[in-house]
């Protein structure tokens, strides 16, 4: 039924089996050891690109945890308005929930099929998957200071003596990896947990899934270890010892180009922004077609209408015209040199020289 599962996991333990098995020896228990060993390497470095996505998704989600804080509190009430703004929110900031999941996805199926075949590694097989007679003869064979890869303690003593083995030897070696696996599981939960921000946190879920990884997932290895075969325990050591140091160098990285980006954005502010004792300019818009341009600052200048005076053609015209007729064209009396009064006051005002004095009244005769 899980055939897909089981062969390629069968697939790549064969791998390593025969290139270790070629240096150390077909029946040799180090040789064993190391193929589950570097079947979790294999796995982890084709998921690392997922992983780094993970870390990228849950620093970016740590970013607007806010955001998210003020959305389930604005829709406490209606989940599904609640749920369609969660989505929204992560599309614009281009976070995808589901990716986080993918390396943890991956890896319970890989768990499953490596049980399940080391499970079938029994005496008398002619073939498990991707394995013939002799490879399940050796392994039956291999042993790890005494342990066997495939067997574990609560099998009973009987039947641990029938395949070479004892309860005593299998927990000289069971009980180290057992402690092993607990605190390497707790580290690696620790390590996530502290990248964590106060938001976070303080989010009650989070709280209670922070302690069963902290605390009972590393119990929950120790107290099952015995019902698993001795191979499926170093799958889970050699796993948490990956994950505990994939997240350090990633953690460091992401570390690294969060700062340089900082650095990049505050020289960009520095270099825009203006001197000590320098006034910041200000980008200059260009006048209107047919306004005025105005200095900031300046008060505004009124400027009083020029008054149209008399063209000299018409000023000469209308002299020779008055010194025929004596008199103006509207009737306004003549001044002494023989020009209106209010031309002569005109003129001379807008003649823009000194004021001339009126012309003196003749003096009547007693």
């Amino acid at each position: 039924m899980l055939n897909f599962i089981y062969y390629p996991v069968s697939f790549i333990l064969w791998v390593w089996h025969e290139a270790f098995g070629f240096v150390l020896g077909d029946a040799s228990g180090i040789a064993w050891t190391l193929s589950v060993v570097f079947l979790v390497f294999t796995l982890r470095a084709l998921l690392y690109k997922p992983f780094v996505g993970q870390m990228r998704s849950m620093r970016k989600m740590q970013q607007f945890q806010p955001e998210i804080a003020k959305l389930r509190k604005k829709y406490a009430n209606d989940r599904q308005k609640q749920a369609e703004e969660m989505q929204k929110l992560q599309k614009e900031h281009g976070v995808n929930p589901l990716g986080g999941c993918l390396p943890v996805l991956v890896q319970i199926p890989v768990f499953i099929g490596l049980f399940h075949v080391l499970r079938e590694f029994t005496p008398g097989k002619t073939e498990n998957y991707f394995f013939g007679a002799s490879e399940v003869e050796s392994f039956n064979a291999a042993d790890l200071f005494g342990a066997k890869l495939g067997a574990w303690v609560t099998q009973g003593d009987e039947t641990l003596r029938a395949i070479g083995t004892s309860i005593p030897q299998m927990l000289i070696v069971m009980i180290p990896l057992m402690i092993a696996a607990g605190i390497f599981t707790h580290i690696t939960a620790r390590h996530s947990v502290a990248r964590q921000t106060a938001v976070q946190a303080d989010n009650p879920q989070t709280a209670i899934m922070n302690k069963l990884m902290l605390y009972v997932f590393p119990i929950g290895v120790v107290v099952g270890a015995p019902f698993l075969p001795l191979a499926v325990l170093l799958y889970w050591v050699s796993n948490n010892l990956w994950t505990l140091g994939q997240q350090y160098v990633v953690y460091r990285r992401i570390d690294v180009e969060e700062i340089t980006k900082r650095d990049e954005v505050a020289a960009t502010r520095q270099a825009r922004a203006p001197r000590p004792g320098q006034k910041p300019v200000r980008p200059e818009t260009a006048p209107a077609e047919g306004s005025t341009a105005k200095t900031p600052g300046a008060k505004p200048v009124t400027r009083k209408p020029a008054r149209p005076g008399p063209s000299p053609a018409t000023t000469n015209g209308s002299e020779k015209k008055a010194a025929t007729n004596g008199s103006s064209a509207n009737g306004a009396p003549k001044s002494a040199n023989g020009k209106p009064a209010d031309a002569a006051a005109r003129g001379s005002r807008s003649s823009g020289g000194s004021r001339t004095p009126a012309a003196r009244r003749p003096r009547k005769r007693r």
